[in-house]
């Protein structure tokens, strides 16, 4: 289950194509709009960071890219409320255009989560640039 759909969050991402937000910005990695996605602009790293209201129990995370602009590698970094990294795990997407669920090996190291960074250290995209249509934090 999305806990996204369960509780109020934030997202900041580090960066929107061309600074146009209204095409391109991150509010369209959950409207689950097959039409709609953020788009980063160029160079690596990029990074998306949610951070949750109430702390939740987090299993893993379920990203759909744009094939031809994944992030090729992704490490996902999880904070307790008291803002302590409570679990690290790297992640290898495909390069394909379907959701890629991804789960995190000690599910107990992610007990009252309240903020995932997700750092995408290198792309598909010559350019760096990362496309993601769909953001899910599963429970």
């Amino acid at each position: 289950m999305n806990v996204l759909t369960k509780v109020n969050f934030t997202c900041r991402v580090s960066s929107v194509l061309n600074k146009d937000v209204k095409q391109y910005g991150k509010q369209y990695m959950f409207d689950l709009n097959d039409d709609t996605s953020w788009s980063s602009d160029e160079g690596t790293p990029q990074w998306i960071i949610v951070t949750l209201d109430e702390p939740q129990n987090v299993s893993g995370l379920c990203l759909q890219f744009q094939g031809g602009f994944s992030g090729q590698q992704l490490t996902a970094l999880v904070y307790s409320r008291e803002g302590d990294l409570t679990c690290q795990e790297s992640f290898y997407p495909e390069d394909i255009n379907s959701p890629q669920q991804f789960h995190f090996k000690d599910a107990s190291l992610t007990k009252s989560c309240s903020k995932i960074k997700f750092l995408f250290e290198s792309s598909s995209d010559l350019f760096g640039r990362i496309i993601v249509y769909n953001l899910q934090v599963l429970s």
